[in-house]
């Protein structure tokens, strides 16, 4: 695979290549690019998100980055590669999706996480749907971070969008409706015929108005439970428009009263402390429509604070957010 502008990977880690399996047989976890934009609705340009989540930083490209808060290195203690991205097209949805969920497979058959830099949500489907081919249909949970639910019918003449992957997920067996837990949702879609749909799934989906009153932290406990009954894994998919836009302006579909990137942040960091994480995807990053790197810098530390909580899931310690950072320990 080839990288869709310059040759960089993800902070500087190195590269692998999936078309040789030994180069990533040791991998922790392996980096993938989606740069592909063809199931977007509004506004383009998440083809560019996987170069800027990469690259967006301000501590250059040394593959190092020390957690102050967790005291694990992501990039250090884990080992980490980036395969580049996939050769996508956005004229042709179905086989360049097609084609992501082998490469997905690939990387989860070598006993290695997949984290999938996107692109739009459509790519939540082979994200997802390849990581269950290996570990098993119905056995993988979703924990899903977004504004909107991406369980539309066919738009636009096609099931193929970012609008519809988690009915694909759900309707090809890959994933259980009732182990599919969504965060952040709000705004003015979908209508009552997906709602409905939805519902018979047994979805569990946390709308804005119960995580404010309810406290996000009891949200997640809720879903944590409901995501580790009966399932061996957890997908989690980040939708960076489950921030507001004034956290993350440089996205396709923008909806106000969202997350801060504070309580995303430590919502990634806990599911990845605490839940046995089998792959990430990061989505809807559109450079285009970024404002001073904003948007694609959040996304960029997602990935980081998900790889540093994964590192320290590893050792086995409990993390103790009140030890003092000079604690000379």
């Amino acid at each position: 695979m080839a990288m869709y502008g310059p040759d960089v990977t993800f902070l500087g880690v190195a590269r692998c290549d999936l078309t040789e399996p030994s180069s990533y047989a040791d991998a922790d976890v392996v980096i993938v690019g989606a740069p592909f934009d063809g199931g977007t609705s509004h506004r383009p340009g998440t083809r560019f998100g996987p170069q800027a989540i990469r690259t967006t930083d301000y501590l250059g490209q040394n593959g190092s980055r020390p957690s102050l808060a967790l005291r694990t290195d992501g990039l250090r203690d884990l080992r980490v590669l980036d395969a580049g991205d996939v050769e996508m097209f956005s004229g042709d949805a179905e086989r360049s999706l097609t084609t992501l969920r082998g490469e997905v497979a690939k990387v989860v058959r070598a006993g290695a996480i997949p984290v999938i830099l996107g692109g739009d949500h459509s790519i939540a489907f082979p994200d997802a749907g390849g990581v269950a081919d290996v570990l098993g249909h119905g056995r993988v949970s979703m924990i899903h971070f977004d504004a909107h639910a991406d369980t539309g019918d066919i738009e636009f003449g096609s099931l193929w969008g970012h609008g519809q992957p988690m009915r694909q997920l759900i309707e090809s067996g890959a994933l259980r409706g009732d182990r599919f837990l969504q965060i952040g949702l709000r705004g003015y879609w979908p209508g009552p015929e997906v709602l409905k749909w939805m519902a018979e799934q047994r979805m569990r989906s946390y709308e804005m108005s119960e995580i404010v009153a309810r406290g996000l932290s009891e949200c997640l406990t809720e879903a944590f439970g409901i995501a580790t009954d009966s399932c061996d894994g957890v997908f989690l998919s980040v939708d960076i428009d489950v921030c507001d836009p004034g956290h993350a302006p440089g996205t396709g579909t923008p909806e106000p009263g969202g997350l801060s990137a504070r309580e995303l942040l430590d919502s990634v960091r806990r599911i990845c402390l605490e839940l046995p994480v089998v792959g990430i995807d990061v989505v809807e990053v559109s450079p285009p429509y970024d404002h001073a790197d904003i948007t694609a810098a959040l996304a960029n530390r997602v990935v980081l604070e998900a790889l540093s909580a994964i590192a320290h899931r590893r050792t086995g310690e409990t993390w103790d957010p009140l030890r003092p950072l000079l604690d000379g320990r």
